[in-house]
């Protein structure tokens, strides 16, 4: 019972749960990117280059036969992909910019020192009672 009882401390810890949620927001959000750059952006690219789609460029190494399909090499979709990347990165170094310019901010402004708490009744006593004491 040990080690379920580390597991569950563990996975319930604030990083671990922060991890995930960020995994799966970053998946989500890496798939809005990758229809925005195919849906979006490589089209209008594809027409200023002659009407080429990106996914369909490829190099036949060896044409098909009656028994075997092409063997292609499909450098047009590795394309896509580092486009993919590229503007996913570029998306994450301004929203970690950004962050950090807010931060910078939060750190720039100066933070008032807060009142030192009341002492409690006892102290108080306490001291009123030393105070007598030295009169």
């Amino acid at each position: 019972m040990k080690i379920i009882d580390e597991f569950k401390a563990f996975a319930m810890k604030g990083n671990v749960i922060d991890m995930a949620v960020g995994i799966i927001i970053g998946a989500a959000f890496g798939k809005i990117v990758s229809s925005m750059v195919s849906d979006i952006i490589m089209p209008p690219l594809g027409l200023l280059i002659g009407g080429v789609n990106f996914t369909d460029l490829k190099i036949v190494m060896k044409a098909a036969t009656e028994t075997t399909p092409a063997v292609t090499w499909n450098y047009g979709n590795f394309l896509q992909v580092c486009f993919d990347f590229l503007i996913v990165a570029f998306a994450i170094f301004l929203l970690i910019k950004g962050i950090n310019a807010a931060r910078r901010k939060q750190e720039a402004a100066p933070a008032t020192p807060p009142a030192p708490p009341e002492p409690p009744a006892d102290i108080k006593l306490l001291t009123e009672i030393r105070d007598l004491l030295k009169k």
